[in-house]
């Protein structure tokens, strides 16, 4: 993709779904279809304005209820429709899903130790994170491919999915990925368009993304 010259180019912002109860109880949900807490909705009403105001050109969202509502939050003050895709849900973790993070650790601690390490763990018997990246990076960048020349897409996913898809975007090895840290509920992180690929412009942001003014923009 060319940004042209006027060095802006194409956005993604990667937004994580509002809180829900099995967030507070730090249990694992993977793929579990939970739905918002009433706090994980006001939490997305909130950041949808604050999104709303970059004026995004497409929503792009799991199908998954908790995603699924806080993108629609987006959509009632956007006016975009929003388009849902499987491909964009949280990582399968079959036995460790519905499991506390203490139940996790004490069942499972070497392989949690692994998957900590960066080292390829099917968690639970579940998805390597690369293959969450193979399904969920190329849906983002089909997305991204119809922008206009300075467009922004709003993609509405869950924490694990979008730190594989923003390793698999910057080009990063997989047993990097953990270095990125993770997503607070209803946070988002921001992609950007340069002559080298997808930057990493904002991570975990909460408020709107200012732009970089400096030596390094």
């Amino acid at each position: 993709m060319n940004g042209g010259s006027s060095g802006t180019g194409r956005r993604i912002v990667l937004w994580r779904h509002g809180q829900t109860a099995w967030n507070l109880e730090r249990r694992f949900q993977g793929s579990t279809d939970i739905e918002l807490t009433e706090a994980g909705v006001g939490q997305a009403r909130r950041a949808a304005r604050l999104l709303a105001s970059l004026k995004p050109d497409a929503i792009v969202a799991s199908d998954l209820r908790r995603a699924a509502a806080t993108a629609a939050e987006l959509s009632a003050v956007s006016g975009l429709t929003v388009a849902h895709d499987a491909a964009l849900r949280e990582t399968y973790a079959g036995a460790w899903q519905g499991l506390t993070h203490q139940e996790i650790v004490e069942r499972f601690g070497d392989q949690y130790a692994a998957w900590k390490r960066g080292e390829p763990v099917r968690r639970g018997g579940g998805e390597l994170e690369t293959e969450v990246a193979d399904r969920a990076a190329p849906v983002v960048l089909e997305h991204a491919e119809k922008l206009p020349g300075n467009g922004t897409l709003v993609v509405v996913s869950h924490g694990g999915t979008i730190r594989t898809t923003i390793g698999r975007l910057l080009g990063l090895e997989a047993h990097h990925w953990e270095g990125l840290g993770g997503l607070s509920n209803c946070c988002w992180s921001v992609l950007g368009e340069g002559a080298r690929g997808w930057r990493l412009l904002e991570h975990n942001a909460g408020t709107l993304p200012e732009p970089v003014l400096g030596d390094d923009d």
